[in-house]
């Protein structure tokens, strides 16, 4: 039975940093675009950063470049999302997606195979 796993989220004051990790399990890893999404209270879900298969592909939001780094160790079937300075509005939901699709700024949440339950974040003071 696939299963996509995050772990990491909490309260964080501005500033701060998190690390999120998306294990997965049930399914060849190896082969799938992880993506970040986050969703926000009263607004629609959006795509914050992707790994390829072997790393060799990534992308960012602009909201996040320079804040942000995706990373993945396949031999742990996990991806990691390092958050740096943390800013009130990354406050959200974050969740982890498998997809066949090749990582790029265009992932949609329709593209996606697999989906992580979810974990919130917390930016405020």
């Amino acid at each position: 039975q696939p299963q996509v796993v995050e772990s990491g989220g909490g309260l964080v004051q501005p500033g701060g940093s998190l690390r999120l990790s998306c294990a997965v399990s049930g399914f060849t890893s190896d082969y799938f675009t992880i993506v970040w999404f986050r969703q926000a209270p009263g607004k629609e879900r959006e795509g914050v950063s992707c790994i390829g298969p072997r790393s060799y592909s990534t992308s960012y939001a602009d909201l996040v470049k320079g804040r942000f780094t995706i990373s993945r160790d396949n031999a742990k079937n996990t991806v990691y999302l390092q958050m740096t300075s943390l800013k009130p509005e990354d406050t959200a939901v974050y969740y982890c997606a498998a997809s066949v699709v090749p990582c790029s700024s265009e992932n949609k949440a329709a593209h996606m195979k697999y989906w992580g339950q979810g974990t919130q974040v917390t930016v405020s003071s």
